[in-house]
């Protein structure tokens, strides 16, 4: 299953992080996951606030 996490940064664009997820995992665990991946990129920072993101399935 995939996720995609969204993720403001201070660049004023959002950043979206696919995230290969069980369907009953948590937000906050798929947020941290596309944050990490982001923070490890060559992209300028993105909020760490977990309300910033936004989190969404792909496919059915």
């Amino acid at each position: 299953m995939s996720w995609l996490v969204a993720l403001p940064a201070l660049d004023g664009r959002d950043y979206v992080y696919r995230v290969h997820a069980p369907r009953d995992a948590l937000p906050a665990d798929l947020f941290w996951a596309a944050f990490h991946c982001h923070d490890d990129g060559p992209h300028p920072r993105a909020s760490d606030r977990f309300d910033s993101a936004r989190i969404w399935r792909t496919g059915k």
